[in-house]
């Protein structure tokens, strides 16, 4: 090989071809001599060109699909960083990567809602207190008073006041024009002291009872003459009793919590169409509104003995609303929870000596399903004015009361006999 061959494969590209031989036979242009490397002799260094560069690696501006940065595409050979898919869920928020609560944070969490709860139930709990109407007087000592008894007894009136109705209001609910205020139902709620259920008993309002200084006469008439505190003073004379608490409450406030309950369930036994309390009903479980209700419950028609009848019906859409308004379902809902609270408040009278805590005992035990029943009775008494009471089957009446004296269950054949 020449030196020219020698020194044109030394100056050959990195695919070891041979560069083409120069037109001007070892000329320059211009007419400058070519170089030439010296010849190599034997045991020469022989002389390398310096390696190429690696190619270059161009860098292209990061790949947006959708507003998401996902990764630096490279050109030429070099490694590429695979591209997350969309379905990959981002660990990395706007300002690097989002952090995970501890366990410990949502335990703090928890505790500030919870402790947030009880703040606010305790809150509405005096706010219901402050707003309760009291009676003074209601329950005061007197000559001769029955002493105190085990459990706890609560006397429920339902009285006939229009009180807070407009004319308007009176005509729609069919409630007349009275004046005056009486007692159209009542009940005796005793609460044991033991795991015993509670019993409900419904004092007829027609019945013959002595009242304290005026002589034999209907039991309602204790209220129309004394108010409160004659009629439990008289409840308490004929039954041996002692009356612990006192609640009641007119036509408008019954109506007022019946609505903002969203009205009450009652299964109604018989077809029922009475003009003068404004209620027709057919037979079967029905949701009854506030007029509804009151008018099923002030009802005489249905049954051989009417009255018998209106109390069980009473009994049976106390139990209802109570229950109803106890639910979790109207108590933890504030859209149903503190209208009702103010209807209630607003409807509804208690001595003074009853507080919020004592109406959340009450609302309780009528939630679990108390045993109801009513006084035995059995034939007519009559009266000095002429008229006629219902009269009490004394010795069933008698185990009936002792029964609750005693703090012990009501007697069978007595519940069997309601």
């Amino acid at each position: 090989m020449s030196e020219d061959d020698r020194t044109r494969a030394m100056r050959s590209p990195g695919d070891g071809r041979p560069l083409p031989p120069r037109p001007d036979h070892g000329q320059r242009s211009g007419g400058a001599p070519a170089y030439r490397v010296p010849s190599a002799g034997p045991g020469a260094p022989t002389h390398k060109l310096p390696a190429e560069p690696p190619p270059r690696v161009r860098e292209e501006p990061p790949s947006r699909a959708g507003g998401r940065v996902y990764g630096k595409v490279r050109s030429g050979k070099s490694p590429v960083r695979p591209l997350r898919s969309r379905e990959e869920p981002s660990q990395q928020g706007p300002g690097g990567p989002r952090r995970r609560m501890s366990g410990g944070t949502i335990l703090k969490i928890v505790g500030g809602l919870l402790v947030l709860l009880l703040v606010a139930g305790v809150g509405m709990l005096f706010w219901i207190d402050s707003r309760l109407s009291g009676i003074d007087g209601v329950l005061a000592d007197y000559d001769g008073r029955v002493a105190d008894t085990p459990g706890t007894n609560w006397l429920l009136v339902g009285s006939d006041s229009r009180k807070g109705l407009t004319a308007a209001e009176r005509k729609e609910l069919a409630t007349g024009r009275s004046a005056g205020q009486r007692t159209d139902s009542m009940m005796l709620l005793h609460l044991p002291d033991g795991g015993d259920k509670p019993t409900l008993v419904s004092l007829p309002r027609d019945s013959a009872v002595s009242i304290p200084g005026r002589g034999r006469n209907k039991l309602n008439a204790a209220y129309s003459i004394g108010g409160p505190k004659l009629l439990v003073q008289t409840v308490e004379t004929v039954t041996g009793v002692h009356v612990d608490n006192y609640m009641e409450i007119g036509f408008g406030g019954f109506v007022d919590i019946v609505d903002a309950v969203g009205g009450v369930e009652i299964n109604v036994r018989a077809a029922v169409d009475d003009p003068k309390a404004g209620l027709k009903l057919k037979k079967g479980t029905q949701l009854l509104n506030g007029a509804q209700a009151l008018g099923y419950v002030r009802t005489r028609k249905g049954g051989a003995l009417p009255d018998f009848e209106r109390t069980k019906r009473q009994r049976q859409f106390l139990g209802a609303v109570v229950k109803k308004a106890a639910s979790p379902g109207v108590l933890i809902n504030p859209f149903t929870s503190i209208p009702l609270a103010m209807s209630a408040t607003d409807a509804v009278e208690v001595d003074s000596g009853t507080g919020v805590f004592d109406m959340l005992s009450l609302g309780l035990a009528m939630g679990d399903s108390p045993v109801t029943t009513v006084v035995p009775f059995g034939g007519n008494e009559q009266l000095a004015d002429g008229g006629a009471a219902v009269k009490w089957d004394r010795a069933k009446a008698l185990a009936l009361f002792n029964a609750l004296k005693e703090d012990k269950p009501v007697p069978q054949d007595i519940l069997d006999a309601a």
